[in-house]
Parts: structure tokens; sequence; C-alpha cells
């Protein structure tokens, strides 16, 4: 089934095998609805074995990447709902984080303007953050009364700029400029105002030339390690090591070195 929202844009560039999300409501600065969300979860699990897609691009028209639930479409209908409504919200909105992190696909988030709520554990879940030197983030559900560990978020931060940066973040729902969030590492790139896309789009293209399989397993072991002890992560490496010697991307590389040419890796 082809993978054809109507809450955001998509474009999958089969020459180069990356695929490019759009967020798309820029006169609400990419604020989420319901449907986006949805759509955003189904889509995630889709590119996870979506024939050629072997990158994949987030980020936002207009002068924001996204600004989290939308106040009205949203926020305000949640009021209307009981327990058991809520928590299927709040379920949603998680399973858009899960299948962000499980997908087999490098993600990559261009960020530009406002990156806030929902769009920044969105960004955080993604395997790279470019943003430019005018983006903006915050965890901003404090604010609003509601948890700072929401979708993943208490999760996700203390991974990429330790557990004392990740309490400030998300108990002030402050905003950090794009400066101070690229020194404590949560951009791993900050570049000149309207360059973040094409930016991240070099990046996708050379890692959609990369063995698709091993990146996988990269991911994959970036996640899942992190509460392994160093046995534990030992063995599992020796055995996901050795079977990817078994991958026919293994012998392209050796040819590919042997025959001085760039290799040509295959799924």
């Amino acid at each position: 089934m082809p993978i054809a929202p109507k809450s955001f844009l998509y474009k999958h560039d089969a020459a180069t095998g990356v695929a490019t999300i759009t967020l798309n409501r820029p006169e609400r600065l990419n604020a989420l609805t319901f449907e986006v969300y949805a759509e955003l979860r189904d889509a995630f699990a889709a590119l996870d074995r979506e024939p050629g897609v072997r990158a994949i691009v987030i980020t936002g028209a207009g002068r924001a990447f996204c600004t989290g639930g939308d106040v009205e479409d949203i926020i305000g209908a949640l009021f209307t709902r009981d327990p058991a409504g809520l928590r299927e919200f709040t379920t949603m909105t998680c399973d858009v984080i899960a299948n962000i992190r499980t997908c087999r696909r490098p993600v990559i988030a261009a960020l530009n303007g406002t990156v806030a709520g929902a769009g920044a554990v969105i960004a955080a879940a993604c395997d790279f953050r470019i943003a430019a030197e005018s983006a903006k983030i915050a965890f901003l559900f404090v604010r609003v009364g509601l948890s700072g560990a929401d979708m993943g978020a208490s999760w996700l931060l203390p991974r990429l700029v330790g557990s004392g940066r990740a309490a400030e973040i998300l108990m002030t729902g402050d905003f950090v400029d794009a400066k101070r969030a690229y020194e404590i590492g949560l951009y791993q790139r900050v570049v000149p105002d309207g360059s973040a896309l094409a930016e991240a789009t070099v990046l996708a293209e050379k890692l959609a030339r990369g063995p698709a399989p091993a990146l996988a397993v990269t991911k994959s072991a970036l996640d899942r390690e992190f509460t392994m002890s160093l046995d534990e992560a030992l063995r599992y490496e020796a055995e996901v090591q050795g079977a990817l010697m078994e991958h026919s991307n293994f012998r392209e590389a050796y040819e590919a070195f042997r025959a001085k040419r760039e290799p040509r890796f295959t799924e």
C-alpha cells in the first residue's frame, strides 16, 4: 500500500533512496492535529520496510519545524474526553516516537524556526538533528501543567544531553537557542538559515548509499545496549556482527577496496 498522507507532504526520490516528510500547516506553525499524529505514526511504521527507501528526512514548511499539539484542534478537544479517551491519545503520540526509533532507516530532522512541545520530542527521536541558526527548541509540557516526561522525552533527552541538562530543559520548559543546543549535543549541526533541509538531504543521500542492514543494526544497538552490561553488549555485538559478515555487502566492500572504487551496497 503506497504511503499517501493527507495531512503532510511526502516525497520519495527513487534515484537517491531518500524519503522526505514535510509538515505542512505553515499558517499554524505546523502544529499537530489528531490526523497528523495518526498519519505520522502510520508513515514511520510503513517506512521501515518501504521498498527503495534508505534514509528519511523530516522537516516543516514555512517559519517553523513544529510547535506541538494545536491548541484548539487537540488541546481544547481533549477536555471533552474521558480517561480512556485521553489514554488513547497519549498512546498514539507515543507510538509516533516508537515508530521513529524502531524504523530501521536513518531519520534526519531538518529544523527551522520554532521546535516546541511534541515537535521537540519528534526531533529528539530522530537519529540526526540539523538546525538552522534561528531554530529554538523547548519541551513546553510543564508550561501547560503536564509532565516533561511526554512522548518519551525523559528517555530520549538524557541520552542526548545528560541527565542534569535534561532535568533543566524538561522542568523549566525554557527555549534553548541553536548555539546552546549544539554545545550540549542536542543538535549535531547548526547551519545558516534556509539551508537546514539541503544539508539534511545531503546527509540522507550519503547514508542512503551506505549498507542499509549495517546501519539498521547500528541504530538498534545504540538503543538496546544502553541498558546492557558490557558482557551482554559484547555477546550481542558478536552475534549481529557475525551475521553481517555473511551479508553480500561485506564482500562488496572488500571487492570495492581492492578495485579502488566506491562500494555499491544493496539492502
